[in-house]
């Protein structure tokens, strides 16, 4: 049962008089046995509102019965009144009085990144180009929808479903019910998708089930709906971007001025980190000696915002690589050759500080990206086109960009990850780890590490389920880290193993079989290795300033979109799609292929249809047939290609990959909409209307 207004305080809650409640569980705020608090970044999110609701569907009330359709009669019996007091819904404008929910001014969150003197590199520049973008939120659309199954195993609460990170759950678990973590044990189920939105909120839906269960005295499973799932859960942070470059005679940058604004929405859930990630990538992959960044998470009465695919890049992303179009124009420069003049080089810094040293060419990418692409071949097609066609008109659009891959600065090091491998009693070995497969390919590529790191066959290969009760912590399934990181410490773990039974490095295979067998023999139990998370050398992160080496490790790409525009209806349709990038080493091609055409689907949707419709701060637009995602018929040939330069501390080489590819569609198709129509186009989604406005401002601006 869930808030019917986004702001104001609980008067009571109303039970028809014909309701029979004698087989229906009820549970409130006052059946927790610890506080009452989503233990995330802050505690500021009640498990159930107790007094006040601060948005939309916030959750009340749990109502549990037998059978579903008595627990549906039920619903309908039961209101929740409450007294509304006025939201604050824009995100983009101070709060009005009486609006302060948080701190003194809404903000949840604010960091800042400085490097050289912008206002005297302003002052001396040839050209200052400004621009201020924005972008939408969207909607996870993962497969299945939340779901948990709780119960009790004597004094142990066992809690499993959909989700990305069992050890979040199992503290939120411990936290709100007063439980140590030996009293609670959390298990995930196979996962048809997360994408972000199966990283903080099933903490929620997994407490929800809990307490009914608890109170229920048997098993209670918990499913969303899919109209459920879509207003009431976390979505992707909108965003406000502002730049102010300055640029030398030969459109070299001088500096750049950005300010960063994101939605945080109601609570602070995940904000903080989303911010930090979206201001480091706002400056994109460019030398430039002098930087500002100012970001702020502000406070709304919206459902909470939370992680998704990017966490904050794609935002930034999206307005550094529409805002380069924009300068290129400005300073009457290919968008090509702006960003050749200007692609961060070996030796040189990026905005915090850190050296880039990597061995790619991001040079070589960009050529190879617009060879692959037919840029220069296509770009007299589309003109006569233009010329013969009354109302088709096509274009082309790159953007550069980069992702750094793991936690930020040092947070791998506070997760202190680890990983065990366990030799079985048979000669084959179990991979014990919290990272979970859910879809992304995690159970392929850690058995093929393990088969190559051990000399062992895939067959030989086990495992384990992400049980909290069997599996160390080895982190949250999230950050593009699953591969360079954990893969790593599996290689590790195996070494270990290895020392453990008098082995050397490169003993394997049977012989490394044997020696498990004979270990289990002799001690009756499994011998098992281990390996906690240790940072690369030289890797230095100063927090309180951000300067330093934000990622271990950063992957780079070039993406180039085709696009055609239907000036009688106003839509847009991708036709063709280049994808290049720099991941380190391609562990399983055929996984890495289908994460980036997975990606690149997922930033079109993002870039041209997924329009997330506000009311009230909630998605008014709650169903998927009126919440427009690609089908197959809107996309396009998505030409993968990829360039290898191993990185020596992740595993066989590897970078990070996962949420690269929805970085850098968004920013290439709006560019190859704004090329193929003269308009200026600053908003994703860029639906028909939205284009349909640009060109009507263009029209009248020529009248």
């Amino acid at each position: 049962m869930r808030s019917p207004v986004p702001r104001g305080r609980i008067r009571e809650v109303r039970f028809a008089s014909g309701l029979d409640r004698s087989e229906l569980v009820v549970v409130d705020h006052r059946d927790l046995t610890g506080p009452n608090e989503v233990l995330l970044i802050e505690p500021d999110q009640p498990v159930l509102a107790a007094d006040r609701v601060r948005h939309l569907h916030e959750p009340v009330l749990l109502l549990a019965h037998p059978s579903r359709e008595a627990l549906r009669r039920a619903v309908a019996a039961v209101e929740i009144v409450v007294d509304p007091e006025p939201p604050v819904l824009d995100f983009t404008v101070d709060p009005p009085p009486g609006g302060v929910q948080y701190g003194d001014d809404n903000v949840l969150k604010r960091l800042s990144i400085d490097k050289g003197d912008v206002e005297t590199a302003l002052a001396g520049a040839a050209r200052i180009v400004e621009g201020e973008y924005r972008t939408g939120a969207q909607e996870h659309v993962y497969l299945e929808n939340q779901g948990m199954v709780a119960w009790e195993e004597g004094d142990v609460l066992v809690v499993k479903g959909s989700l990305q990170c069992p050890y979040y759950v199992l503290k939120a678990l411990g936290h709100a019910l007063g439980r140590g973590p030996d009293r609670v044990r959390v298990v995930q189920a196979p996962t048809g998708g997360g994408f972000g939105g199966k990283e903080e909120y099933p903490s929620l839906v997994a407490l929800h089930a809990a307490l009914l269960a608890r109170k229920a005295g048997r098993p209670v499973k918990l499913v969303y709906e899919r109209g459920e799932d879509m207003e009431a859960t976390t979505k992707r942070h909108p965003s406000l971007v502002r730049h102010r470059t300055g640029v030398d005679v030969e459109g070299r940058l001088l500096a750049q001025d950005i300010e960063v604004v994101l939605d945080g929405g109601a609570y602070v859930t995940l904000s903080p980190v989303v911010l930090s990630r979206a201001i480091i990538h706002a400056a994109g992959p460019y030398a430039c000696d002098h930087v500002r960044i100012r970001g702020r998470a502000v406070f709304t009465n919206s459902p909470p915002y939370g992680a998704f695919r990017g966490f904050g890049a794609p935002q930034t992303i999206f307005a550094n690589e529409r805002h380069m179009d924009v300068v290129a124009a400005a300073v009457d420069l290919d968008p090509i050759e702006l960003r050749r003049r200007n692609l961060i080089e070996n030796g040189q810094s990026t905005a915090t500080g850190q050296v880039i040293d990597d061995g790619t060419d991001r040079t070589a990418l960009l050529d190879r990206a617009v060879e692959l692409s037919g840029w220069h071949e296509k770009k007299a097609a589309h003109a006569e086109l233009a010329r013969r066609h009354p109302w088709r008109r096509r274009g082309m659009g790159l953007a550069c960009f980069h992702h750094g891959a793991g936690f930020t600065g040092s947070g791998e090091v506070v997760l202190a990850s680890r990983v065990d491998v366990a030799g079985l009693a048979d000669g084959r070995i179990e991979v014990r780890s919290g990272n979970i497969e859910m879809g992304q390919g995690t159970l392929t590529v850690f058995t093929q590490i393990a088969s190559e790191a051990s000399g062992l066959a895939p067959s030989a290969i086990a495992l384990a389920e992400p049980d909290t009760a069997r599996v160390p912590n080895s982190g949250p399934t999230v950050a593009s880290r699953t591969v360079m990181v954990v893969g790593r410490l599996i290689e590790r773990a195996i070494e270990d193993l290895k020392a453990r039974l008098g082995l050397p490095p490169d003993a394997g295979g049977d012989r490394f079989a044997e020696a498990i067998r004979a270990a289990h023999a002799e001690r009756g139990e499994a011998p098992v290795g281990t390996a906690t998370y240790q940072p690369p050398p030289g890797v230095e992160w100063d927090e309180t300033t951000y300067r330093g080496d934000a990622y271990a490790a950063y992957a780079w790409a070039v993406y180039v979109a085709e696009v055609e525009v239907d000036l009688r209806t106003y839509t847009t349709r991708v036709v063709d799609f280049v994808a290049l990038q720099e991941v380190g080493k391609v562990l399983n091609e055929t996984l890495a292929r289908g994460q980036i055409q997975g990606g690149v689907v997922q930033g079109i949707g993002w870039a041209l249809m997924e329009d997330v419709v506000l009311e009230d701060g909630a998605m008014a637009n709650a169903q998927l047939t009126n919440y427009i995602i690609p089908t197959s018929d809107d996309v396009p040939p998505i030409r993968v290609t990829f360039e290898e330069t191993p990185y020596a501390h992740g595993a066989r080489g590897a970078k990070g990959l996962g949420e690269l590819p929805i970085d850098g569609p968004a920013p290439a198709v709006v560019n190859a909409v704004a090329r193929a129509t003269g308009t200026r186009p600053t908003t994703v989604p860029l639906t028909p209307e939205r284009l349909m406005e640009r060109l009507e401002e263009g029209r009248a601006d020529v009248a």
